[in-house]
């Protein structure tokens, strides 16, 4: 097989139309193909058929980090804020549109609090200094993916979390999961793990080997319970490639068993790549050349998820993040 190492490898040719900006009514409605690894069938489903692929001995885990409002704007409406990481309440790393309008030792008055430019890194994000809490009820707004070109409103508020969310700080929803409703998430033996997903996840590849891309960093949670479970599984069904990455870098990291723990991660799969923890994957549609198609063209080659995603495109499947989504088994 040919070890792709070329970001202009994973690039395929996606129709506007075939992006969601909005999810449907349902959320088990949402179609779902079916990728066999093991013989390259692929079957086309809707989510609401996962139970008949469920087997004795498996064990779902799944991501329940909670999206916050992250994007903010300046009174004046000329400065967009999207808060990366809350280091105390009142220090914030950002980044910032324009840049230029944010300099060292600039401020910005958003509703009753001002912030000020503390420093720059090397990345451009901004540690803003507020002088008094900002109201996030009253000013925050859900970070939707550009792609949706439109602003959040009150629906994203309900539908752009999965029905298990709870721990708060992610900025983007971890968007395999949000295909279950309560009854069907109770159907299935799964525990559960944390990773706050960041702005990072919608930054581009630039670089033109993978290998040279620098990979962004998230904080993480692995309890005992989801440890245990995945320890004692027959087959570890992962939902999402926020759980995959969790799992692969204690594994990678700590080794096995999995034990809990917590901690950072900016662990970066790409082909080849030798899964140690993963049997099966639930995910969506992905962007065009991103780090999560990389993702997941290492755990069921680069040639059959190619192959799935332009029969995707024939049968009309809808993509990203309110789109469909594959179970690759």
């Amino acid at each position: 097989m040919h070890l792709a190492v070329r970001t202009i490898d994973f690039d395929y040719p996606l129709p506007e139309e075939l992006i969601a900006d909005r999810p449907l009514p349902d959320r088990s409605a949402s179609r779902m193909m079916v990728i066999h690894r093991d013989t390259g069938m692929i079957e086309h489903r809707h989510f609401c058929d996962l139970p008949e692929y469920v087997r004795e001995g498996d064990h779902f885990i799944l991501n329940d980090t909670r999206v916050v409002p992250a994007r903010y704007f300046s009174n004046d409406g000329s400065i967009e804020i999207v808060r990366a990481e809350v280091l105390n309440p009142l220090l914030w790393k950002c980044m910032v549109r324009p840049g230029r309008k944010m300099k060292l030792g600039r401020t910005v008055a958003v509703g009753e609090a001002v912030g000020t430019v503390e420093s720059i890194d090397e990345e451009g994000y901004r540690l803003i200094r507020f002088d008094r809490e900002v109201d996030e009820e009253k000013y925050g707004r859900l970070a939707l993916p550009h792609y949706m070109n439109r602003e959040s409103d009150s629906s994203d508020r309900e539908r752009y979390q999965t029905v298990y969310a709870r721990h708060e700080g992610a900025i983007a929803a971890p968007t395999a999961g949000l295909h279950f409703t309560p009854e069907l998430l109770a159907s299935v033996p799964h525990d559960f793990l944390t990773l706050h997903v960041g702005v990072g996840t919608f930054r581009p590849v630039k670089a033109d080997r993978i290998e040279d891309h620098q990979m962004h960093t998230e904080h993480f949670f692995l309890p005992e319970s989801a440890a245990r479970a995945v320890n004692n599984a027959r087959r570890v069904i992962a939902v999402g490639t926020t759980s995959v990455r969790v799992l692969e870098h204690v594994a990678t990291a700590e080794g096995l068993p999995l034990r809990e723990c917590s901690g950072s991660t900016n662990i970066f799969i790409y082909p080849p790549y030798n899964y140690k923890v993963v049997d099966a994957l639930i995910t969506n549609f992905h962007l065009p050349q991103s780090t999560l198609l990389m993702l997941v063209s290492a755990f069921a080659g680069r040639e059959l998820v190619m192959k799935a995603y332009l029969e995707a495109i024939r049968e009309r499947y809808r993509f990203f993040s309110y789109g469909d989504c594959m179970l690759i088994l």
